[in-house]
């Protein structure tokens, strides 16, 4: 089904691993860490692959899918640091993205009004074609197939700004589902599911952790450093901490996004995060064993 946040649910004693967005730079950085994770304390990285729920927004939404996949973590790993990669560069000027973005939220309006003008950019902004963006979306997943867990996945309705969290339930492919979560207004075209069309379910928060509501526990994977704005929240450590559960997040270090470069949607900054990303997993992983205990 496809999952509103008016839903009612209760608070149970699953845990959740949330999965923020970040470009490709986050992709890799997120393998990263939980291969790093997995290097120091192997039983910590299996119960956090091992989630009761896995939540997954824009770059999040593919490691996510990737991880529920057939495929080991070292294999995915290796993915994101071997020489061949699928991946566009995209070519656009992140700060007139960003300008963009900045002039739909600055003008009048409720938190709906701002992300349908965000989505009128994603309509009508050039882009690659929508097959050639699935095309890449179809060679990250190792799997084409939802997963038999509970997996979610989020993007915005460009027409309404409401936010849809596709599940196994939702009768849309899981290759659609990550596409339009990772569908970035201006940069990458929305995806079309239906008779609606879809974009980055990062543009309203980078980890929505509403949608894990249900869930007692999480660990947050964020790409970006705990001091890193939110566009219509406090900031995202501030959406965490807000969260009505006990949370972990690990948020990049300062080598982490070194790595990460002035553009995390160029490909060339791929490989250097997901080994800043390991490196970082390999020095936060008795925390994490602690939080997990």
């Amino acid at each position: 089904m496809t999952r509103r946040l008016a839903d009612s649910q209760l608070v149970t004693t699953k845990r959740a691993l949330i999965l923020a967005g970040g470009g490709i730079a986050g992709i890799g950085w997120e393998t990263g860490i939980l291969r790093g994770i997995a290097d120091e304390a192997p039983d910590t990285a299996r119960a956090l692959l091992a989630s009761d729920v896995l939540v997954g927004t824009s770059a999040g939404s593919t490691v996510a899918a990737q991880i529920s996949s057939p495929v080991s973590l070292e294999d995915l790993f290796e993915r994101q640091t071997g020489d061949t990669s699928s991946e566009l560069d995209p070519g656009v000027d992140i700060e007139a993205i960003t300008a963009l973005f900045l002039s739909a939220m600055a003008q009048p309006g409720d938190l709906r009004d701002k992300l349908r003008r965000i989505g009128t950019v994603a309509l009508t902004t050039p882009t690659v074609p929508e097959a050639a963006r699935r095309a890449v979306i179809e060679a990250r997943l190792p799997a084409h197939d939802w997963p038999a867990r509970d997996l979610r996945i989020t993007a915005i309705d460009t027409a309404t700004g409401e936010l849809v969290v596709f599940d196994s339930a939702a009768g849309v492919q899981l290759v659609d589902a990550v596409a339009a979560s990772c569908a970035v207004p201006g940069t990458w075209p929305p995806v079309t599911i239906g008779s609606r069309r879809y974009m980055d379910g990062g543009v309203s928060s980078s980890v929505h952790t509403a949608v894990a509501a249900d869930c007692a526990s999480a660990v947050v994977l964020v790409p970006a450093s705990d001091t890193a704005p939110s566009p219509f929240s406090s900031g995202t450590a501030a959406e965490i901490a807000a969260f009505g559960a006990r949370t972990f997040a690990v948020f990049a270090d300062e080598a982490s996004l070194a790595a990460f470069g002035p553009n995390p949607l160029d490909p060339r900054c791929r490989v250097p995060s997901a080994l800043a990303g390991r490196e970082q997993g390999r020095r936060v992983a008795a925390a994490v064993t602690e939080f997990l205990a």
